[in-house]
């Protein structure tokens, strides 16, 4: 008897803990590696997240914002993915082209990006100004336009990153482009002079940077935020240009073929609330698109605040991106 009451509860248990192990789900999130890195949002917005859902979050990261669009393209029906985060809206009406995405059906409240963005199928979680991020030490008159930067001494290098598979590369291309126009291929051809190298990603080039390789990068304004607060240095500083300043204002959105819908759509719920806001800041050192539980660290009042703001639609961009970028390809190839 006391054996049969032994082996039913043994065997109650193995039920339930069956059950508990098949009612854990997963989410699986496409990202750009640095979201995901040790010091990058990723690990903080996995841990709070899976507080509340009941879930296991999986991140799968790629090199940057373009090679997400690019790899789910490759992939298609197939995907993994149920979320999408880290486009931007230069990539939307590409990204809506390939029947990958779904209206995610949410209406949240305290969105607060430039501009006033809205879309029934992508949701911004963050935003910030693309800047050229200069060594104070190595470098002590930066240029003060996109004029300079372009006919500026071919001997003080600049890293920057390919518009092919990166959304900071994509967007200098825009940014040249919104101020140069029909020149764009002559800037370029003038600037490749100052190019130290081209990397596929952010991370790379500013790794580049930091460890001195160039007194200047493509970044963003925030970028000095991160070593005043984390750094206590004021070594690097972003430059700002008469011109103005284009915009990346970084999305994600729900995938069509998703396994798990509601429970994609409660992580852009939790995405655009204040504690995955309120991570924003000191880890992805950009502009939070929402409301934050504190104000903004004090290091964010001294970045540059760009007068002017560029930004092309996406459907602009979606219809010209592979003639840019060949043009760039050219000139940038040229002898």
């Amino acid at each position: 008897m006391r054996t049969a009451f032994l082996s039913s509860i043994a065997a109650l248990a193995v039920s339930l803990a069956s059950s508990a192990f098949a009612a854990e789900k997963t989410l699986t999130v496409y990202t750009y590696e640095s979201f995901v890195s040790e010091w990058g949002p990723g690990p903080k917005v996995k841990e709070e997240f899976e507080k509340t859902c009941g879930c296991k979050v999986e991140w799968v990261g790629v090199a940057d914002g373009v090679e997400l669009l690019t790899r789910l393209k490759l992939e298609g029906e197939g995907t993994k993915a149920d979320v999408v985060l880290g486009l931007d809206t230069n990539l939307i009406s590409e990204a809506k082209a390939t029947g990958l995405f779904e209206p995610h059906g949410l209406k949240p409240e305290g969105l607060a990006v430039p501009g006033g963005f809205s879309d029934d199928t992508f949701l911004p979680y963050d935003y910030g100004h693309f800047a050229v991020v200069y060594d104070t030490e190595a470098l002590k008159t930066p240029p003060t336009s996109l004029k300079e930067l372009v006919e500026g001494d071919p001997s003080q290098k600049i890293v920057i990153e390919d518009p092919r598979t990166s959304t900071p590369g994509l967007g200098l291309l825009l940014w040249v482009k919104s101020v140069y126009g029909d020149k764009s291929a002559e800037a370029w051809a003038k600037l490749k002079d100052r190019v130290l190298t081209v990397t596929p990603g952010w991370s790379e080039a500013y790794g580049l940077f930091t460890k001195g390789e160039a007194p200047m990068v493509l970044s963003y304004t925030t970028s000095p935020a991160y070593h005043v607060i984390a750094e206590n240095t004021e070594r690097y500083k972003a430059a700002a240009f008469s011109e103005g300043h284009y915009i990346q204002i970084e999305v994600a959105g729900l995938t069509r073929t998703s396994h798990d819908k509601d429970l994609a759509r409660q992580f852009l719920t939790f995405m655009t609330g204040p504690d995955f806001q309120s991570i924003i800041p000191e880890t992805n050192w950009m502009m939070p698109a929402a409301k934050t539980r504190d104000p903004l660290p004090a290091a964010f009042d001294a970045l540059v605040k760009p007068e002017k703001t560029f930004l092309m639609s996406s459907d602009e961009v979606a219809a010209n991106r592979k003639v840019w970028i060949d043009e760039w390809l050219g000139a940038m190839s040229a002898k």
